[in-house]
C-alpha cells in the first residue's frame, strides 16, 4: 500500500468516527438536558525529508526546510459541551431544571457491575412504589433510576402525599397526611473538569474507570454540594432543560464530514489507478 492510500485510509476511519459523533448529537436534539460532544482533528505522525542539505541555496525560504509527509489525520478525544440549554415550562411539580451549567443530579443505576452512581441533568422526576416497602414512594428519573439525596441515599417518602415542591436551592418539600411536611436535599454535584466525564448512554454521565492512571482524583473533577455549599445550587421547578444541540450547525458539520470522506475515498481510487498504470507498463 503506497503512502497516499495509507494516509487516506487512516483519515477515513477517523472521519467515520466524527460522523458517528455528529449523528449521535442529531439523534438527541430533543432529549431533555442532553449535552452535545464536539471533536477536532490533529496530524498523525509526520516524516521530514531533508532534500536540500545546503540551506544557503534556499535563502529567503519562509517555510521549514525539507519535505514533510504525513500519514493522515486523527480525531482528538471528544469533549462534552456544558453550555446551558433553553428552558421550557411544563408547570409540573416534579419537573426540575438546573439553571447553572456545571450542576448535575446524582442517581443510582443498576448494571452488570452492581449499583453505581451516575450523573444526569434530566430533571423529569416521577414517584414510583418502593418494591421493598409498598407503603413508600420512591423518587425516580424517567428511566426508573433512583434519585439520590445530598447524602447519597435514595429518596423514600412515607405516607399519602398531599403536595410536593422543589425550592430554588434544590430542597424537595413533601407534605403528607400522616407525617406532615418533610424535606429532602436533592443530591447535586458541581463538575469543574467535564473533560474527564464519559457519556454512558441513556442521558447519563460517569467517571472513567482508570482515574488512577490519569493522575486525577474524583474530588478534583466534581464536588458533592452539601451543607453551606448548597447555596451554589440553582434550580427551577415546573421547567425542563432542552438539549444544547444546534441542529443547523450539526447538519453543516455533517455535510463537511461527508465531503471530506468523499475526498479521501477519491484519493484511494486515484492511487489505485496510478498503481494499475505502473503495473501495466511493459
Amino acid at each position: 500500500m503506497n503512502r497516499t492510500m495509507l494516509s487516506a485510509t487512516n483519515t477515513l476511519n477517523q472521519i467515520q468516527s466524527q460522523i458517528d459523533q455528529i449523528s449521535n448529537n442529531i439523534a438527541n436534539v430533543d432529549t431533555t438536558a442532553y449535552k452535545k460532544t464536539q471533536t477536532s482533528f490533529s496530524d498523525m505522525l509526520t516524516q521530514s525529508f531533508n532534500n536540500q542539505p545546503s540551506e544557503t541555496k534556499e535563502i529567503g525560504r519562509l517555510t521549514t526546510p525539507g519535505i514533510r509527509q504525513g500519514t493522515g489525520a486523527k480525531l482528538n478525544p471528544s469533549q462534552i459541551v456544558l453550555t446551558q440549554g433553553s428552558l421550557k415550562n411544563t408547570d409540573r411539580n416534579l419537573d426540575v431544571a438546573l439553571t447553572k451549567e456545571d450542576l448535575f443530579f446524582t442517581v443510582n443505576v443498576q448494571d452488570d457491575g452492581g449499583t453505581n452512581t451516575r450523573l444526569t441533568r434530566d430533571g423529569a422526576f416521577y414517584l414510583s412504589p418502593n418494591e421493598a416497602n409498598p407503603d413508600q414512594m420512591m423518587l425516580v428519573t424517567s428511566a426508573g433510576h433512583q434519585v439520590l439525596d445530598e447524602y447519597g441515599n435514595p429518596i423514600l417518602i412515607d405516607g399519602s402525599i398531599k403536595d410536593i415542591k422543589v425550592s430554588e436551592e434544590g430542597l424537595l418539600k413533601v407534605d403528607t397526611e400522616e407525617y406532615g411536611e418533610r424535606s429532602f436535599g436533592l443530591g447535586i454535584v458541581s463538575v469543574k473538569k467535564p473533560q474527564f466525564l464519559e457519556q454512558l448512554g441513556g442521558n447519563l454521565l460517569g467517571l472513567p474507570g482508570n482515574l488512577g492512571e490519569l493522575g486525577v482524583a474524583e474530588d478534583d473533577i466534581m464536588t458533592l454540594l452539601t451543607g453551606d455549599d448548597r447555596t451554589e445550587i440553582a434550580v427551577k421547578q415546573g421547567s425542563l432543560e432542552s438539549s444544547n444541540v444546534d441542529l443547523s450547525k450539526e447538519m453543516t458539520d455533517l455535510i463537511n464530514a461527508q465531503r471530506q470522506y468523499q475526498f479521501q475515498s477519491r484519493a484511494i481510487t486515484m492511487a489505485d489507478q496510478m498503481g494499475g498504470l505502473i503495473n501495466g507498463i511493459r
